[in-house]
């Protein structure tokens, strides 16, 4: 008798949390206690952990330094200090701040107080920071490397596990490439929630640390859901998870249309939203085209939404790669330009390394040869054209970065090879985040032989012309 009715309830409870008028007022909500720590601490950089902290930080407060803590990082038994996503595009800006430190922002959903990737992800990142500082540049004194995480959301026995692995990432980071800067004074994470009676107090006076504040949006709430008098039902860590929710909104959208989302009913808001999409006609993914600076800016990476609108603004000295599922603007008829059409799913994995990756080499060689800079865009600057720059850098850099002229000169590519240049563009481009099955076609068209490479079972996209593209 009672198993229709909870199914309906439970049905009922599913649509309300998925209810796009309900998630834009709760983090409304949510962005009133961000802006509250925010004049708290006045004189302390803000910044979001993407994705879900995009829509708790206010643009016009925000620091132009975003982080990329995952919380998959922080899972239990999945913990990792994970060399893809390092985060030292951070250190330069905590050491301009060491005074006051930053405010790292993000949220979770139901059952959580702290997101794993502020209890767990970024205190494993400060304790792995400052023991590869301290190998790196040893002789400290009164140097704090222990970890440091919130006792309410981490239990004794996992932080114990957690712990016995940071001098293995530690050991990891300072022999990598990266260039690790001399801390004046080590890190140490501190958290701040609706739940917390007060803000710690950060007076710099004989502080022996560099505080970085993790703030926690949501207020936690039973089942993840609880009614409002404004009438709506406030939803813990409404930003997460966007696309399943969001008709294609994102956060810069939502900051740009803010009041007039706020202020639409319940009934016209989903054909506002809509609108506000489909005026959007190119998302900005990316900031232009990102320079590798180890290659002194020859190789570039973007997405394609970056590249220019109007023919005449493509460079004339840049020779471009751009692979993705339709053009996305008008692309000039020109040799120094090679457009891929990329599939999607399973088959577009193996034409990446077949057909995208073979014709793509050969043409930026061609163009490094004729003393061009190479840009390489693809759907979202951080996957395919990574994988792409990355097999460029192997095969025409040598490990100091310089162009190599007679490739027959190169050495041999290894695994330590491939990594230290990933983590060329890493330092670059904070934001790419390749898939581990890109990095393994990548590794695979590197470390093998071509001749064991299985042929395309039929041919793949050829190059359109600017009138098949427009």
């Amino acid at each position: 008798m009672y198993e229709p009715l909870q199914r309906e309830a439970l049905a009922f409870l599913r649509k309300e949390s998925l209810d796009l008028f309900n998630r834009l007022h709760s983090i409304s909500e949510d962005v009133e206690f961000v802006n509250q720590v925010h004049a708290a601490y006045p004189e302390v950089p803000i910044l979001p952990n993407l994705r879900c902290g995009a829509w708790y930080t206010d643009p016009s407060i925000a620091t132009d330094c975003p982080a990329y803590f995952k919380s998959t990082d922080g899972h239990f038994s999945n913990w990792s200090f994970n060399l893809r996503r390092p985060n030292l595009h951070l250190l330069p800006l905590i050491v301009a701040h060491e005074g006051t430190g930053i405010i790292l922002v993000d949220s979770t959903r139901a059952g959580k107080r702290i997101p794993d990737a502020l209890s767990k992800t970024l205190p494993i990142w400060c304790a792995v920071v400052n023991r590869a500082v301290l190998q790196v540049h040893p002789g400290k004194a009164r140097w704090d490397t222990n970890l440091y995480t919130p006792p309410g959301a981490v239990s004794s026995q996992e932080h114990d596990q957690i712990e016995k692995r940071i001098d293995g990432w530690a050991t990891a980071l300072a022999n990598s490439s990266y260039d690790l800067p001399d801390l004046r004074l080590p890190l140490r994470p501190m958290w701040i929630t609706p739940a917390s009676s007060s803000f710690p107090v950060i007076s710099p006076e004989d502080r022996a640390f560099v505080p970085i504040l993790c703030l926690s949006a949501s207020r936690q709430v039973q089942d993840g859901i609880e009614r409002r008098a404004a009438g709506f039902s406030y939803i813990q860590g409404s930003g997460d998870d966007h696309e399943l929710w969001g008709l294609g909104l994102t956060p810069d959208m939502f900051w740009s249309h803010r009041a007039a989302i706020l202020a639409a009913s319940r009934s016209a808001l989903p054909a506002l939203v809509t609108y506000i999409v489909g005026a959007q006609s190119r998302p900005h993914v990316g900031k232009r085209a990102t320079p590798i600076a180890k290659v002194h800016g020859c190789i570039s990476v973007c997405a394609t939404s970056d590249l220019p609108t109007d023919p005449r603004d493509w460079e004339q000295s840049v020779g471009y790669v751009v692979a993705g599922v339709a053009p996305p603007v008008k692309l000039p008829d020109a040799s120094s330009i090679l457009w891929i059409e990329a599939w999607e799913g399973k088959k577009g994995q193996m034409q990446f390394l077949q057909d995208i990756l073979p014709r793509s080499t050969s043409f930026i060689h061609a163009q490094l040869l004729a003393g061009r800079r190479v840009c390489v865009a693809c759907d979202t600057g951080t996957d395919f054209s990574i994988g792409i720059a990355l097999v460029a850098l192997q095969k025409f850099f040598d490990d100091a970065g310089e162009f190599i002229l007679d490739c027959a000169q190169a050495a041999d590519a290894n695994k330590h090879s491939i990594r230290t240049r990933l983590e060329w563009i890493i330092t670059s481009r904070p934001e790419a985040n390749p898939s581990r099955t890109t990095l393994k076609r990548v590794n695979e068209f590197l470390l093998s032989p071509s001749s064991l490479r299985a042929p395309p079972s039929k041919p793949f996209p050829s190059r359109l012309s600017a009138d098949e593209s427009s």
